[in-house]
């Protein structure tokens, strides 16, 4: 029977109307990642471009920057992308659960891939708040000189600040930053529309023939080494669509076209116009648009628009965290849910503390915004090329798009992602070797936990009692005693006895009189409607087998969903004993994993959270039996 309960579930952020606030939050979370890569550029773009500044130049990188972001963002990111809608959510695992049933025989293949774009995903929110919060800070050296030996330390101290508040979750952070990016959109478009009036023929550089002209007479290595640089202009595009779960796809898009890509286009016009006037001005042409008056409170506006573009990152990292975790990639973390109105607003305390260490290191290892931008794209340009090939698969496969359509535009796409990496790659050798480190560190992490996580399950199940069996011989003369009260199983499998039971009934003998199996199981959607969260089957001997699904975007409080359906678990959840076994991974004498790999999953089965924390169960409540898994 299925219990009718009304639904309590935590909704999509995207069943929600459009508001003002909400479009406000979206504006501080979402877009401060690719809001601020006008700091930085257009500037290397030049760099990359050997320091010209003729018209040919600034018009073809002009042009470069302005259809990579159209076609990039606009088209492919905000219209094509962002229809892959999980139920509300997005990013790279949201999209893998909605590609993987449908792959077929690419199943395995897809799921390495999706993987592997989540992993480059980690590498990107490690750099950004590093650089973005560094070329804020290096604008103090153009308004005072002396302050410059102090970038590094002030840059540190402002990102400790920021990784500090992020447990008032993103909705939190996102309201109270929003009206700074408001302001700072409006200073962009504002600073970009004066200077290119100064200078209105640089509108030519909207052309896309500049851009086909300059990689022509430009060469094919100082071509693609400007086409590494422009790329920066695009970061931040992913985490557009990482970031939907947060505030819904409505309010992104309405950004985007509303204020966003006009203020964009102005500042880097802007830029263009102030360097064909004044050559100098290349050195540093974002700073340089204000004037010398203004540029004080420039640099402290920018460095508050440095700091919320790392908050763009950080909230998708936790979002795809969480993701990750349900969907069983990652061993159990500690998710904290900091919003009653969307689901996709969490904080990962251990993620969190983990990028601060990673991003202070990078701070004062680079110790300046141009080291880093030569570590900085590669990471991002592989997960857009993943992103590229998943959401193919799934116009493909799952929306049964014609291959007319759908094969055109993504081969488009890929040639874009393929031209973007491979752009990117002279970047290894001086520091891009970092992310793409991060990225493969992190799918090692992963891979081995699926592997051994499917031997674990394997080995634990190979001398299980069929759980009919069991059952019967509790009516046989030499049964376990049968005592009084609840007791909770936890359990992966509904046909045989749990772990925990089995070893209850080995030391101490008995049987509860009431034993409730709980097979809890996550769904390859966000969200599940409270009212099919639970379903039940009475069993004989007093055992019943409960089903109790979440979605991949939910946090399972068990204990909250036992309490909401208690007709249907036909007990008092708070006052029933919960059994779980802990598992003790060992070397095994025939290992299905080598050495290392054994090492790495016991080293992350100790170091995950518990499974009563995990599942908000009650400590008071929990008796746990340890058993060792041979690996």
């Amino acid at each position: 029977m299925t219990s009718s309960v009304a639904a309590a579930s935590t909704p999509a952020v995207a069943a929600h109307p459009i508001r003002p606030a909400l479009l406000l939050g979206a504006l501080g979370v979402v877009f401060g990642d690719i809001g601020t890569s006008p700091i930085y550029a257009f500037r290397e773009s030049l760099k990359a471009a050997g320091g010209a500044t003729g018209e040919a130049t600034v018009f073809g990188v002009l042009s470069l920057v302005f259809w990579a972001i159209i076609l990039i963002v606009a088209v492919k990111y905000v219209t094509f992308v962002m229809r892959a809608d999980n139920d509300g959510e997005g990013g790279t695992m949201a999209l893998l659960a909605l590609a993987l049933p449908v792959a077929g025989r690419l199943q395995a293949g897809l799921l390495v891939i999706g993987l592997a774009g989540a992993s480059l995903f980690f590498g990107d929110a490690m750099i950004t708040p590093a650089i973005s919060v560094l070329s804020a800070i290096e604008g103090l050296g153009i308004a005072a000189p002396v302050v410059t030996p102090y970038v590094v330390p002030i840059a540190a101290v402002v990102l400790v600040g920021l990784f500090a508040i992020q447990s008032r979750g993103s909705g939190s952070v996102g309201f109270l930053f929003g009206p700074v990016m408001a302001v700072w959109f409006l200073t962009l478009g504002l600073l970009g529309l004066v200077h290119l009036l100064q200078y209105p023929r640089v509108l030519l550089a909207l052309d896309p023939r500049y851009a086909f002209a300059y990689a022509g007479h430009a060469g094919g290595g100082v071509a693609f080494a400007v086409l590494g640089s422009v790329f920066l202009a695009l970061t931040g595009g992913e985490a557009l669509y990482a970031d939907m779960g947060h505030f819904g796809r409505r309010a992104i898009r309405i950004n985007w076209f509303a204020i966003v890509l006009p203020a964009l286009m102005l500042v880097y016009l802007g830029q263009g116009a102030l360097v064909l006037r004044d050559p100098a001005a290349a050195s540093n042409p974002f700073f340089l648009l204000f004037p010398g008056w203004l540029l004080v409170p420039a640099v402290v506006l920018t460095t508050a628009a440095t700091v919320i573009a790392s908050q763009a990152v950080l909230s998708g990292a936790f979002a795809l965290v969480q993701q990750a975790i349900q969907l069983g990639a990652i061993p159990r973390l500690d998710v904290r849910q900091t919003s009653e109105e969307s689901a996709g607003q969490v904080y990962v305390p251990q993620i969190n503390w983990l990028l601060a260490i990673v991003v202070l290191a990078l701070v004062f290892g680079f110790r300046s915004s141009d080291a880093l931008a030569n570590a900085y794209g590669i990471a991002v340009a592989g997960d857009m090329l993943v992103t590229t090939l998943l959401v193919t698969t799934v116009a493909t496969a799952r929306w049964r798009w014609p291959a007319g359509l759908v094969f055109p535009v993504a081969g488009l796409f890929l040639l874009l992602d393929v031209t973007f990496v491979s752009a990117n790659i002279h970047k290894i050798p001086a520091g891009g070797w970092f992310p793409l480190l991060v990225g493969a560190i992190t799918l090692t992490l992963m891979l081995v936990w699926r592997k051994g996580r499917a031997v674990s399950f394997e080995r634990r199940d190979e001398n299980a009692v069929k759980l009919r069996d069991f059952i019967t011989s509790l009516d046989q003369p030499d049964a376990p005693i049968r005592m009084r009260g609840a007791a909770v199983y936890l359990t992966k499998q509904a046909d045989i006895v749990p772990s925990a039971l089995a070893l209850n009934v080995k030391h101490n003998g008995v049987v509860h009189k009431q034993v409730i199996l709980l097979k809890v199981s996550t769904e390859r959607v966000p969200r599940v409607a409270e009212a099919d969260r639970l379903t039940s089957e009475m069993l004989p001997s007093g055992f019943r087998l409960i089903r109790m699904v979440f979605g991949f975007a939910e946090k399972p409080d068990v204990m909250a969903a036992l309490k909401a359906h208690e007709d249907a678990v036909g007990c008092d959840a708070g006052k029933a004993s919960f059994f779980i076994g802990r598992e003790n991974p060992v070397p095994s004498m025939k290992p299905d994993l080598s050495p290392w790999q054994e090492r790495l999953y016991a080293f992350m089965v100790h170091n995950a959270v518990s499974a009563p924390d995990y599942f908000q169960i009650a400590p008071e409540r929990v008796v746990e039996l340890g058993t060792r898994i041979e690996m």
